[in-house]
């Protein structure tokens, strides 16, 4: 019974396989536009996509402001903005592309997506600044830093003083044994 179900659960996702391949959808660039490595413009360019150039959208944000797409053998975001799709002969433009082909809502990560497409690329290694949950680390990490920092010179200042102090009262005990010396020796003559 279970190998049944098993089985027909394998048929089912096998058969859902090519859907959800071919649930991309192809739209045309209306203007030359950078490929994001992820949907802002603070994030670096991979690829420029060329004035009427098809790309294939596989899904954009909840806000519909960007999209996950292919140009060719790259994977990047572009502003559905500069996104235009036609059909029967209505073109449509910016983020009502979006909706007319159907693109699913999907979400970013910087981990996962630059791990599977950007591997080889020279920002790579920077990708702890990009991604926003080890920014929020690196920043709380930084801010540790900068406490103990500033701990350490408050402690070094307090020894300073401390040294001062010391030294200040070293040099007063000094002084009244040099006069108590000094007022013995006149005692004497």
């Amino acid at each position: 019974m279970k190998k049944t179900i098993l089985g027909a659960a394998v048929v089912l996702a096998a058969a859902g396989l090519p859907g959800i391949a071919s649930a991309a959808s192809t739209a045309i660039a209306t203007t030359n536009v950078n490929l994001r490595a992820g949907p802002s413009t603070a994030y670096p360019a991979v690829n420029v996509v060329a004035a009427g150039d098809d790309v294939r959208v596989f899904g954009c944000l909840s806000n519909r402001s960007w999209c996950d797409v292919a140009y060719g053998r790259q994977r990047g975001w572009m502003s559905s903005n500069y996104l235009a799709y036609v059909e029967a002969g209505r073109r449509y433009t910016g983020p009502r592309v979006v909706t007319r082909i159907g693109a699913p809502t999907i979400s970013f990560s910087v981990g996962n997506y630059w791990d599977n497409h950007y591997r080889g690329r020279s920002f790579y290694r920077d990708r702890a600044r990009w991604d926003r949950d080890d920014r929020r680390e690196w920043r709380q990490e930084r801010r540790e830093d900068r406490r103990e920092a500033r701990q350490d010179r408050r402690e070094d200042r307090r020894e300073w003083r401390q040294d001062r102090r010391d030294a200040e009262r070293g040099d007063r005990f000094e002084d009244r044994r040099d006069r108590r010396d000094r007022d013995e020796v006149i005692r004497r003559y």
